[in-house]
């Protein structure tokens, strides 16, 4: 962290888990106690946890928006092929029965 200060001139957003790791190394009698700290600082810099559960999220929609496509197609192709007849439900009134033309 070079000075501890945004382009507005307050802190930056990682600058309280620089603090931390910060502290955290200067007491310790081994690097190896400072781990969590180092992890939330680069987590914070860099994002990666996040961005890596985000486009875990993003690929499960997909894959699960693409299931049910390819469910409804399969729906309807089955319906086509038994000789049933796709209707729009535009004719249809809310009791279930279609409606007749009124002269």
């Amino acid at each position: 962290m070079a000075s501890g200060f945004s382009y507005t001139g307050g802190r930056t957003r990682c600058f309280p888990f620089w603090q931390d790791f910060q502290k955290c190394y200067a007491g310790a009698d081994h690097p190896n106690e400072c781990v969590n700290q180092k992890e939330d600082y680069l987590e914070c810099l860099h994002q990666t946890k996040e961005l890596s559960r985000a486009m875990r999220i993003q690929s499960e929609y997909l894959n699960k928006t693409a299931h049910e496509l390819q469910d409804k197609r399969k729906a309807a192709e089955a319906q086509v092929e038994t000789g049933g007849i796709l209707g729009l439900g535009l004719l249809q009134s809310e009791g279930g029965q279609a409606q007749e033309a009124k002269a």
